[in-house]
């Protein structure tokens, strides 16, 4: 039915169409992607007053457990991508049978890194420099918080199963509910049971398999209606895995590319690595916006060619293109504009102000570039062309490193290093837009 609609509706009424598809998928996915970071600012916020050795510590474990469930988001970007190929397939016993073998994926992998952190916990916290007086405290919450990985890789399958049954809102409501009840019980178990930094570690447990729960509600409600089953099937479990590995190699090359980042930053002086940190934590909340539409059209694109239909893809494909270009010269204007206002938020120090000041000007006229990628690279994802962004991210890492570790040898500061971060948005724009022109992503059918 959307196929014969889009081959007979005006250009006009087309657009009208495909504006109502990413707008109802990218706002509520938005406000779910904002939610995740409020989790560690809840904890922030409530463990900041039992003193700093108990802050240094959680922000040395929060760390490392955001750095371990990044590297498994193929987790929800596979998943939409398969499952949303069977929903235009109109086979939704299918889709949902695929979306249960990402979960059954989630909880052995994560059981993997349980197995894994909690005998190495006190090895790795002190890995990476902590203090004698914070160690004991982001062991304690390492190893307590590690119990809930495995809850928070399903919910990271969970989401790529609704988002690719066209359903963003129940992510929403879930992350919703679930920083509200983190806040509640890190409230309660820090400072009513008295059990400190502990107590913010098991509160945010509790509140990771609450969410898990929730989704695994409303999958297997799912399931049952539709005659799938929920037992684990090897065959899917280790397709999920296999399409995941691209992914994955993807995710860790643009890790290595911000671990890079931060290195030079460190290596430019003390004023540089703070304002680096600052723009940073802007640039990754800018990211959420465009990351939105991305989701979008990880969804949209799968159905689309699950469904046969060439032709709307290509059209809404172009269609989120124009949205991210939008998007990015709106947020550009607003960092422009903003930064006399947004910088004594975060410093006083005049030094690192000044610092980070021209840096910004180049982050704000990158935010178009970064609407064309994170758009593309969600289009590719929705067609599942997973091996091609594996490479892609790879060249772009070969370009970046040498380009960074360039910037101090030749007395750069920190606005040379972000117009590295800009090049290296542009390769990536460069490598998506080859591979979309050419139409080599453009597989139809329930699987690729």
């Amino acid at each position: 039915m959307v196929h014969m609609t889009q081959a007979s509706a005006t250009p006009k009424a087309t657009r009208r169409q495909h504006d109502r598809e990413i707008v109802a998928l990218a706002v509520p996915a938005f406000g779910a992607l904002v939610a995740e970071p409020l989790f560690v600012m809840a904890d922030s916020a409530i463990v900041g007053h039992l003193g700093t050795a108990q802050l240094a510590g959680l922000g040395i474990a929060s760390a490392l457990l955001t750095t371990a469930v990044s590297v498994f988001v193929f987790l929800a970007y596979a998943t939409t991508a398969a499952v949303a190929r069977r929903v235009g397939a109109g086979d939704l016993q299918a889709a949902i049978r695929q979306g249960m073998d990402g979960i059954w994926l989630a909880l052995l992998l994560g059981a993997a890194v349980i197995a894994t952190v909690l005998p190495t916990a006190p090895s790795i916290v002190e890995l990476f420099g902590a203090s004698d007086t914070a160690a004991p405290y982001a062991t304690t919450y390492l190893r307590i918080s590690a119990l809930g990985i495995p809850a928070m890789l399903v919910v990271l399958a969970s989401t790529g199963v609704l988002r690719g049954l066209q359903d963003t809102k129940t992510p929403l409501y879930v992350a919703i509910a679930g920083f509200v009840a983190n806040a509640a019980l890190n409230a309660g178990l820090v400072y009513g049971a008295d059990l400190g930094i502990a107590g913010s570690a098991w509160g945010t447990v509790i509140a990771q398999w609450g969410m898990a729960a929730a989704y695994l509600v409303v999958v297997v409600r799912g399931a049952r209606r539709h005659g799938a089953s929920l037992r684990p099937d090897a065959a899917g479990v280790r397709a999920s895995a296999q399409a995941g590995v691209p992914l994955l190699v993807r995710t860790l090359s643009l890790r290595a590319i911000l671990m890079i980042a931060t290195a030079v930053a460190a290596r430019l002086g003390d004023a540089d690595i703070a304002a680096h940190q600052i723009i940073l934590s802007l640039w990754s909340l800018l990211a959420f916006a465009l990351d939105a539409i991305a989701i979008a059209g990880q969804a949209i694109i799968g159905r689309y060619l699950g469904a046969g239909d060439t032709e709307a893809a290509r059209q809404a494909c172009r269609r989120m293109v124009e949205w991210g270009i939008a998007v990015g010269v709106a947020l550009g204007v607003l960092v422009v504009l903003s930064r006399p206002l947004f910088l004594p938020l975060f410093t006083s120090d005049s030094v690192v102000r000044d610092t980070a000041l021209p840096a910004l000007v180049i982050v704000a006229l990158s935010e178009p570039i970064c609407g064309v990628v994170f758009v593309l690279d969600g289009v590719l994802m929705g067609a599942g062309d997973g091996p091609y962004l594996a490479w892609a991210m790879l060249i772009t890492l070969a370009v970046f490193a040498p380009a960074a570790l360039l910037v101090p040898a030749l007395d750069g500061g920190l606005t040379a290093l972000w117009g590295a971060m800009t090049l290296m948005m542009v390769i990536r724009m460069l490598t998506l837009w080859l591979r979309t022109r050419s139409g080599r992503w453009i597989v139809t059918g329930a699987t690729r």
